[in-house]
């Protein structure tokens, strides 16, 4: 990412985020083990009633600048049996609007075909293994591998826009290049690479160890710059990569790169699948955000937080505007500020990058410590990087 663009970007999340993430409700149908938000068959009380949802959106709108993007998510936003008037007043409002339903039996051809006609383009679910036993396995439904391509086909021969999201762990980090096939095979255009943080029922999954998340991102760079958009959350360091890589762009990687067995597995995969044909010099610039920067997350009752694996109440829509709380409350003001500690707070891509806020907090305590996944980090293993110009 160009400085100039970076530094109109950051100067734009000083008051109004990109993305507005709204967990509309807890309800689920499906109890995924590796869960976020610990999402259960019914609603918890004091969730936002439909009026109150309706003033979020207007705290939306009147943020400052461009509105920002309204992500319904849950549990199952499907879940709110008001979901469809909550979107049309958004679109009222000219707030974008995107959701992020479970493949559930609420997730219908007909309810989708509803949601198009309120202006609803933009529609991600999540894939998380390359086959039944491992996708099926997280979710805890035989047969959910199937449902969810069938749900990605439907909704592509629709006309929606189609975002899945893995969601990227020990145990399914070596099929990556296997399911990057099964969405080139189905027509998806945005990949967004959740990097586990161990939070919720999250916490009782093994994440990558910081060597096997480099690799990934250098596979995902690669991914990039086959056509994909490839989007990373809570691995900031992704954006990194793509910084160092852009550098050495026709060079051989190894020269500069300490790259281990997990990319060599990927990388032949892909190739061997047909996936390597490059259509870009290197992958796109992506968007600088990060937990409480450019990015803000609304719990099922009101609460705000700096993302949805950042477990730190910063005050809540029924008392003060979410615009009040993003711009003023003292942790955001220091996150955008670049104000960290450790190795994340010397690293000259800081401002580019960030580190994980959400996973410093869930290993340390502390959100303004270093991100232990980063290889650049005490905690991962310390190897040569070129560094920013």
């Amino acid at each position: 990412m160009r400085e100039e663009t970076l530094n109109r970007a950051l100067s734009r999340y000083e008051q109004t985020p990109h993305l507005v993430f709204w967990e509309t409700t807890k309800a689920c149908s499906l109890a995924c083990r590796h869960c976020r938000a610990s999402a259960q068959t019914e609603p918890l009380a004091g969730e936002l009633s439909t009026q109150e949802g309706f003033d979020l959106i207007d705290q939306i709108a009147e943020m400052p600048g461009m509105a920002p993007i309204l992500v319904f998510t849950g549990g199952d936003c499907f879940a709110r049996a008001d979901l469809s008037e909550l979107i049309g007043h958004a679109r009222e409002r000219s707030i974008r609007v995107g959701i992020a339903p479970s493949v559930t039996e609420r997730l219908t051809r007909e309810r989708m075909q509803e949601l198009f006609e309120l202006g609803v383009r933009s529609v991600s679910i999540s894939l998380d293994g390359a086959n039944a036993q491992s996708h099926d396995s997280l979710r805890g439904i035989p047969g959910h591998f199937e449902k969810t391509l069938e749900a990605l086909q439907m909704m592509r021969d629709m006309g929606f826009r189609l975002q899945v999201n893995t969601t990227v762990m020990k145990s399914n980090a070596l099929e990556l290049a296997e399911i990057l096939a099964l969405l080139n095979g189905v027509g998806v255009s945005i990949w967004e690479v959740f990097f586990l943080v161990g939070v919720g029922r999250g916490a009782q999954i093994q994440e990558v160890d910081p060597e096997v998340a480099e690799d990934v991102c250098h596979f995902l760079a690669d991914t990039a710059m086959t056509g994909m958009t490839v989007r990373t959350v809570e691995a900031p360091f992704y954006r990194r990569v793509l910084a160092q890589r852009e550098k050495f762009a026709d060079e051989n990687l190894r020269s500069h790169f300490a790259l281990g067995e997990t990319y060599d597995l990927l990388h032949a995969d892909m190739l061997r699948r047909g996936l390597g044909a490059r259509k870009r010099d290197h992958g796109p610039s992506t968007l600088a955000t990060g937990d409480g920067r450019g990015i803000v997350f609304v719990g099922y009752d009101g609460d705000v937080h700096a993302s949805g694996f950042l477990p730190i109440s910063l005050g809540n829509v029924r008392q003060e505007t979410l615009g009040s709380i993003y711009a003023d409350d003292p942790l955001l003001t220091s996150l955008r500020a670049g104000l960290l500690e450790g190795e994340c707070g010397q690293c000259d891509y800081r401002r580019l990058c960030g580190g994980s806020r959400a996973r410093a907090y869930a290993r340390t305590g502390r959100v303004l410590e270093d991100d232990p996944a980063c290889i650049r980090t005490k905690t991962g293993k310390r190897i040569a990087l070129p560094m920013a110009i």
